[in-house]
């Protein structure tokens, strides 16, 4: 490790010691599972934490506009991508030479894309078969298992044309189960990004873009953010700038103990639509003061 890298970690190490441990604790709540807490009053606007993806993919329609890995958009014109996709850095580029060499050998069209992504990571040795077994799985309808247990077998036949067929025997990883497991996950833990301008040439693009075309970059699982609660009235949001690193603030003053809460939809919508998306998409119906109000 170069002596400037060995002083940056140093400084960082620094800053994060002055600063203490992050204003909030994990806990069950009443009703929901899990949720966050704040360990201490919080004021507005205060940043909670900040934390890295577990695994992130970039929208199909941007893979030489945004980065593999982080999903920081490209700068100007310049172009720094290697056929099939576009890195930010060097770092980045590194970083996912594993599993990316796994991924571009065949065609994933067929499969979900956080799911393959994962499996090509797992084989390549980036991550543990079970950094996911922690999050909370969605609730399943039969026809979506079958779904799952079909898309597994393509799963398995895409890996063994593409020549992992020892992979696959030495991890012993990839099973039926873990796959349906680890999707259920995915479906509900992953976070739509959309970045936040970061210049003034950024903050035109972001506008045309979220006017003509879907404003994400791509989408992304944690794993403290993922405990997070609905609500429809929230006090808590998160926010992406440069990249896929999320950053966790608040809305407006926390007293201590409070549950922190963020909203996993378009709070502008009515309370119908509000209730629609949350019971077929995240498998849950809300009951949150806004909900019960009609609002």
């Amino acid at each position: 490790m170069s002596l400037v890298r060995r002083r940056l970690l140093s400084t960082a190490a620094a800053v994060a010691a002055a600063r203490g441990p992050p204003p909030v604790r994990v806990a069950l709540t009443d009703s929901a599972g899990r949720g966050v807490f704040a360990t201490r009053p919080i004021a507005t606007g205060e940043v909670l934490h900040s934390a890295q993806p577990l695994v992130t993919h970039p929208s199909r329609s941007l893979f030489h506009e945004v980065c593999y890995r982080c999903l920081k958009r490209k700068a100007g014109k310049g172009d720094d991508s290697r056929g099939d996709c576009y890195f930010c850095s060097d770092a980045c580029r590194e970083h996912a030479e594993g599993f990316h060499g796994i991924q571009k050998k065949v065609d994933w069209s067929l499969l979900d894309d956080h799911c393959r992504r994962l499996a090509c990571m797992v084989i390549s040795g980036d991550v543990g078969a079970d950094c996911l077994d922690i999050l909370q799985p969605a609730q399943l309808h039969q026809g979506t298992l079958i779904e799952m247990e079909e898309e597994f077998e393509l799963l398995k036949s895409t890996f063994r044309k593409a020549g992992f067929q020892e992979e696959l025997t030495t991890l012993l990883v990839l099973t039926k189960q873990w796959y349906i497991n680890i999707l259920a996950r995915i479906r509900v833990n992953a976070f739509r990004i959309e970045l936040v301008a970061s210049s003034y040439e950024d903050l035109l693009s972001s506008a045309v873009a979220s006017v003509t075309c879907d404003a994400s970059v791509g989408n992304a699982v944690y794993m403290l953010p993922s405990f997070y609660n609905h609500d429809c009235d929230p006090n808590t949001h998160i926010v992406w700038l440069e990249n896929a690193d999320a950053k966790l603030k608040t809305l407006r003053d926390i007293d201590e103990g409070e549950e922190l809460r963020i909203c996993y939809i378009d709070t502008s919508m009515d309370v119908n639509a509000r209730q629609k998306i949350l019971t077929e998409g995240f498998g849950f119906q809300c009951r949150c003061q806004r909900c019960l109000s009609g609002d």
